[in-house]
C-alpha cells in the first residue's frame, strides 16, 4: 500500500512550542491529532501547503465555511479594496445594509442581525425564542453541536445523557431537553407535557457525522412547533450556503428563526455569524419600538456589522446569487459522484462502511449499520478503523477532519482529479484491510 510519510518537523517543533502557550498545544481541541498537528502556511483553490511543504488535498474546507475553494478571486479582489479604507469602525456602515439585505432575500426572511460567531447567533436565536414565547423550555438533539452556548452544551458528544463541558452549571441546562434526530414519534413523547419555547435542530447534522433530516421529519417538527405555540430554529450555520438558498429551500420547510455562520462573513473572515427571521420576532431587538432595555431582547458587540466582514459575507452572496443553482449543481454532481463510488467499493471489498451526507458533503461511517442519528454512529462505530483511514490519507496528501469521524467538504476549486486520487486511495486502504 502506497505511503508517502510526509516529512513534518518543522511542525513537530511547532508543536512543542505551542505546548508552553496555549492549553494543548492548540487554539481549538478539534484541530489535534496525534501525534501532533501540521501546520498551515498557504492556501489556494483547494490546496493547503504545511511549513514543511507538504501538499494536501483539504476536504475539511476551513469547518465547511468554504464554498468557492481557498482564496477566491472576487471576494480577495474585494478584500483589497476595502484595504484603502478600513475594517472595523465602531460606527453603522453602508455594507451592514447591503449585506442584511442579500442574507434577508437569500432566505426569505423579513429581518437580520449579524453576530461574531455561529455559537453568538445561537445564543440570542434562543434568548430571543423564549422573550417572545414567554416559556423557557428548549429542545435540542442527540449529537447536535450549536458552539459553545450553555444551554446547548448537552448531549452533544456520547453518552449524551452528560454535559458537554465542565462548569455548566445545573440551572444552565436544566431547561434543555434532548431529542432523537430522525424520530418524529420519540420527539412527540419527550415533549408532549412541555411548554417549550422553541426546538432547534440542524436539517443536516453536522459535528455529529453529517446526516442528513428525513425530508418528513423536518416537515412534522414544523407542525409540532406550531401544534405547541413554539418557534422552530433551523441552525444553518453549516448548511446556509451549502444550498442554494439554504437547507430550508432545499427541504421546503421554513423555520421562524435561522441561524447562521462561516460562509455568513465570506467563507474566510472573523466575525462571522447572523440570525435572521420574521418581523414579529425580531422586532423584539427593535431599540425605537422598545425604548426600555427591559422591554427588549439585548444583541451587540464590538465588532458586530464591522465593515471587512459584511463586505465580504455581501460580495460573496452576490457571486453566489449571480452563478445560481448552476454553481451548486456541479459540485453536488462531483459530490453525489463521490458517495456512489465509495459505496461501491465498501460494497465490492463487503466492507461495513456507510456515506451519509448531501449534495457537496458527506461523511464516511465504519458502523455496523447505517447511521440515521448521532447515536447509531456513537454506538457501532469502529474507531481503530476510522484512525488508520485517517493516517494513511493524511500521509498520502489527502486532509480532512476529524480522525474518528470523516467529514470531507467540497468546494467549487476541487476537481476530477482531486475526486480520482481521493477515490483511489480510499481503494488503496481498502485493499489493506480487508
Amino acid at each position: 500500500m502506497m505511503k508517502m510519510n510526509f516529512n513534518r518537523e518543522k511542525s513537530k517543533k511547532l508543536f512543542e512550542e505551542a505546548k508552553k502557550f496555549l492549553p494543548g498545544g492548540v487554539t481549538y481541541a478539534l484541530r489535534y491529532f496525534e501525534p501532533y498537528p501540521f501546520y498551515v502556511v498557504k492556501a489556494k483553490g483547494s490546496k493547503i501547503w504545511d511549513v514543511d511543504g507538504n501538499e494536501y488535498i483539504d476536504f475539511w474546507m476551513g469547518h465547511g465555511a468554504i464554498i468557492t475553494g481557498h482564496m477566491y478571486e472576487p471576494i480577495i479582489n474585494a478584500l483589497k479594496e476595502q484595504l484603502n479604507y478600513g475594517f472595523h469602525f465602531g460606527w453603522c456602515n453602508e455594507w451592514e445594509i447591503k449585506w442584511a439585505k442579500a442574507v434577508c432575500e437569500w432566505f426569505s426572511a423579513d429581518m437580520v442581525r449579524p453576530t461574531n460567531s455561529g455559537t453568538e447567533a445561537n445564543m440570542y436565536a434562543i434568548r430571543l425564542a423564549r422573550a417572545y414565547t414567554g416559556k423557557n423550555k428548549i429542545g435540542k438533539f442527540e449529537g447536535g453541536w450549536h458552539g459553545g452556548y450553555d444551554a446547548l452544551h448537552k448531549s452533544v458528544n456520547y453518552p449524551y445523557d452528560k454535559p458537554a463541558s465542565l462548569g455548566l452549571t445545573e440551572d444552565s441546562i436544566k431547561n434543555t431537553i434532548i431529542l432523537p434526530y430522525n424520530d418524529l414519534e420519540g420527539v412527540y413523547q419527550k415533549v408532549k407535557r412541555e411548554e417549550l419555547a422553541c426546538i432547534i435542530v440542524e436539517p443536516v447534522m453536522g459535528a455529529a457525522g453529517i446526516i442528513p433530516a428525513e425530508k418528513e421529519f423536518l416537515k412534522g417538527l414544523r407542525e409540532l412547533c406550531d401544534e405547541k405555540n413554539a418557534l422552530l430554529i433551523f441552525d444553518e450555520v453549516i448548511t446556509g450556503f451549502r444550498f442554494f438558498k439554504g437547507a430550508q429551500h432545499f427541504y421546503n420547510v421554513k423555520p421562524d428563526l435561522t441561524t447562521l455562520g462561516k460562509a455568513v462573513g465570506g467563507q474566510y473572515f472573523p466575525g462571522a455569524g447572523a440570525f435572521c427571521g420574521k418581523n414579529e420576532i425580531m422586532e423584539k431587538i427593535d431599540q425605537i419600538k422598545n425604548p426600555n432595555f427591559w422591554d427588549r431582547v439585548f444583541h451587540g458587540g464590538t465588532y458586530t456589522g464591522n465593515a471587512l466582514t459584511m463586505r465580504m459575507g455581501y460580495e460573496l452572496i452576490m457571486e453566489l446569487k449571480k452563478m445560481g443553482e448552476d454553481f451548486y449543481r456541479r459540485i453536488d454532481n462531483l459530490g453525489e459522484k463521490i458517495k456512489r463510488e465509495l459505496n461501491e467499493v465498501f460494497e465490492e471489498k463487503n466492507l461495513k462502511a456507510y456515506v451519509t451526507g448531501l449534495n457537496s458533503f458527506f461523511a464516511i461511517h465504519f458502523t455496523s449499520e447505517k447511521p440515521i442519528n448521532a447515536l447509531i454512529i456513537e454506538k457501532t462505530k469502529n474507531k481503530d478503523l476510522a484512525k488508520k483511514l485517517f493516517e494513511f490519507m493524511i500521509n498520502n496528501g489527502v486532509a480532512y477532519l476529524t480522525p474518528l469521524t470523516p467529514h470531507f467538504f467540497l468546494s467549487s476549486a476541487h476537481t476530477n482529479e482531486d475526486k480520482e486520487k481521493f477515490l483511489f486511495l480510499i481503494e488503496e486502504f481498502t485493499k489493506k484491510i480487508v
